[in-house]
Parts: C-alpha cells; sequence; structure tokens
C-alpha cells in the first residue's frame, strides 16, 4: 500500500513543474486527495460494501470537485492535474502511467450493467475538457487533444484531435511517456481544406478555366466567390478578402 502511495506523489512531481515539495503535493493537490479516496471506497467496493464505498466517494467528490466511480479499475502513477469537473464512471478502467486534465469525462454511452465505459491503456495523455465516451480502448501511448469527442477506439502511439475525434497515427512510436505537448496538435480539418484547394487549382490548370468562366452561380454569390479564391493556408494561417460570417 505504501508503495502505491509513495508512486501517487512520485507521479505528480514527474509530471506537474509547479510542485514544489511533498508536503505542498500531500496536502493541496486534489487530484491526489481524489485518487486516494477512490483507493479507499475502491477496496470497499471490492468487498461488496457498495453503500460505504459510495459514500466514500460522495464525500470525496463534494471536497475535490471529481467524481471516480468505486468499481472503475486504475492502475500505478495515476495523475488528475487540476482536476475539476473530472467523471471516470463504473466500469473505466486505466492502465499505469496514465494523465487526465481538468473536466475529462469517461462516460457511458448505454443502460448495459455492463463494460460501458472507456479503457486507457498505460501513458495515456487526455487534455482538458475531452470526453471518451462508450466501451472503447484508447491504445498505449496515445494522446486526446483537448475539447476532443471520442466516440471510437484509437490505436496505440496515436493523437486525436476534433469533434468527432480523428485519429493521427504518428509515424513513429514515442519514446518516452507520457506526452505532456498539448500544443502539438495536427490540424486535420485544415490539411483535408488545402488539399481540396490544390486538387481544384491542378483541375481548373488542367482545363484552362479562367476567373471569368467559372459557372454563374460564383457570380451571384461574390462572397462566396472570395472566400473560395482565397490563398490556402501559410504556416498555419488562413488568408482572405473576406473571412466574417
Amino acid at each position: 500500500m505504501f508503495k502505491t502511495l509513495r508512486n501517487d506523489i512520485r507521479a505528480v512531481f514527474d509530471r506537474d513543474p509547479a510542485a514544489h515539495s511533498t508536503v505542498e503535493v500531500v496536502f493541496a493537490y486534489p487530484g491526489l486527495h481524489a485518487l486516494w479516496g477512490y483507493r479507499l471506497s475502491h477496496w470497499f467496493w471490492m468487498r461488496k460494501m457498495l453503500l460505504i464505498g459510495r459514500l466514500i466517494s460522495h464525500i470525496v467528490r463534494n471536497l475535490t470537485g471529481i467524481e471516480i466511480h468505486p468499481g472503475a479499475r486504475i492502475g500505478n502513477s495515476f495523475f488528475i492535474d487540476h482536476g475539476m469537473g473530472v467523471v471516470i464512471g463504473e466500469t473505466a478502467e486505466i492502465g499505469n502511467n496514465v494523465t487526465l486534465y481538468h473536466g475529462v469525462t469517461l462516460g457511458g454511452v448505454s443502460l448495459e450493467k455492463g463494460k460501458r465505459h472507456p479503457t486507457l491503456e498505460d501513458g495515456v495523455v487526455v487534455g482538458a475538457g475531452a470526453k471518451i465516451l462508450g466501451a472503447i480502448t484508447i491504445g498505449e501511448a496515445s494522446r486526446i487533444g483537448a475539447n476532443a469527442v471520442v466516440v471510437k477506439s484509437v490505436p496505440p502511439n496515436s493523437v486525436v484531435v476534433g469533434i468527432p475525434g480523428q485519429v493521427v497515427v504518428r509515424n513513429k512510436p514515442r519514446e518516452t511517456a507520457p506526452d505532456l505537448h498539448h500544443d502539438r496538435l495536427p490540424d486535420t480539418i485544415s490539411a483535408s481544406i488545402t488539399y481540396i484547394l490544390e486538387r481544384l487549382e491542378k483541375v481548373e490548370s488542367n482545363l484552362h478555366i479562367h476567373p471569368e468562366e467559372k459557372p454563374v452561380i460564383y457570380k451571384d454569390e461574390p462572397r462566396l466567390e472570395r472566400i473560395l479564391s482565397s490563398h490556402k493556408p501559410e504556416q498555419g494561417m488562413w488568408h482572405g478578402e473576406d473571412f466574417v460570417i
């Protein structure tokens, strides 16, 4: 038990540069308090003392703003940063070295009594506000971007962004975990639109279509014409005459 508690404290220092001392971590980190409250409630839950487990979970939720069902299964070195608004459902399974930020939901989408919450494998990092819903699996060493909504399983070593979550598989496996670089998120929508614009330019060029020869619909909608004729993004920035909606 003491080894597990030490690992929980060590996980805070490994993943939060704002942690300065063990005393500070023990007394001023609600994510750690919620985790320890869960470990106690889970002990009662596994011994069929369900009401006691739920009451402990309820008290910890009121104290920390973090709701972890005592039936969930959580591995070693789990870390919740900030934590307010985190919800972890009854049949959720979390591996080792997993990190969650505030506002994360591991939720169910079924009324069935069986497995209905997500499984997070080792080394997964879930950004602030992300929602992972259903009995799906997030593969090892994957990173879920902030506010993403994930409803399908994710292969190992991936990055997920957007609503619904778009999966981008890394071309190289990560050498270290966890991956806390939330600023490195691919823009899948921009990349798709850029590809379409480039293809359109090639088609028009091959057909020798000039601006004055475009279909009448464009001439009747000059604002749409300005948007469609805008340049493709440069270094992630879009430029055009009018993007006001």
